[in-house]
């Protein structure tokens, strides 16, 4: 970028800046969103003699080297560490997926019940341009109907209108078969959670019932094209992309809790 490019309040949405070079460059004040849009891709960046303060970073870090450190696994030990249960999300046989999920119940059960004690108008506001709580959890009511009734459970179109897929930075872009977006509903934490406590149940009895040769055993292509593809997958992948799902949401509902709860 040369001295005679400015971007002041600039809104760059969707711009690519692939191989680009940013000499004497200023990013002061930016915000770089990629949580709703999952579309802000930095791999092979090189960053020399930069200045980093008051920067904060949410997403997925790997192989990122800070002043010659590997920075990912410092991040991960320290997450361990501020949440013990946390490595529970990481099961290797069927007693620690019952485990791990007995933990999710406990969390959001504990997290919904501080919910209620709020204005119910702020259950649907955004925090930083993240999703409101409602929105967690009906896309939540979405990872379900995908990873466990569609993928596990083989059903070819389970999906409830509520539940809220990803964004995507193409509005013009069909939603896969079966999936819809509506982003102007205001439904109920009750009725939210009336569909989320149907699933959780409906997971709860799948893992009570596995067994460690289960859990490695490859399930049925679904019949019927759409989210997630039709393949062959681990049972044992599924359910660890479903733990993942549960904590990583939990944790940003946690965090902007705590910011409505400040208000």
């Amino acid at each position: 970028m040369s001295d005679a490019t400015a971007f002041l309040r600039a809104d760059l949405s969707r711009a690519r800046f692939q191989l680009s070079r940013f000499d004497d460059a200023s990013f002061l004040g930016c915000r770089f969103d990629g949580t709703r849009l999952h579309i802000i891709e930095a791999s092979r960046v090189r960053m020399t003699g930069v200045e980093f303060d008051d920067v904060e970073i949410w997403g997925e870090v790997g192989n990122l080297t800070v002043n010659g450190v590997e920075v990912g696994p410092l991040v991960e030990a320290e997450l361990d560490r501020r949440h013990p249960e946390r490595a529970a999300m990481r099961p290797s046989d069927a007693a620690g997926f019952r485990e791990a999920w007995a933990t999710v119940e406990r969390l959001w059960a504990g997290t919904v019940a501080r919910a209620r004690r709020l204005d119910p108008a702020l259950l649907h506001e955004s925090v930083n341009g993240e999703w409101s709580f409602i929105e967690t959890l009906r896309h939540l009511v979405l990872v379900h109907d995908g990873w466990i009734a569609r993928t596990l459970r083989g059903e070819p179109a389970p999906f409830d209108p509520l539940g809220l897929p990803w964004d995507d930075p193409d509005p013009d872009r069909a939603l896969p078969p079966g999936l819809t977006r509506d982003r102007e509903a205001r439904p109920s934490l009750d009725t939210v959670l009336k569909l989320r406590d149907d699933r959780i149940a409906a997971a709860r009895d799948l893992i009570d019932a596995l067994t460690d040769e289960t859990l490695d055993a490859r399930t049925e292509p679904n019949q019927v094209d759409g989210w997630p593809e039709s393949n062959a997958y681990r049972v044992r992948n599924v359910l660890l992309h479903v733990l993942g799902e549960e904590w990583a949401h939990h944790r940003y509902a946690t965090r902007d809790l705590d910011a409505l709860a400040a208000r």
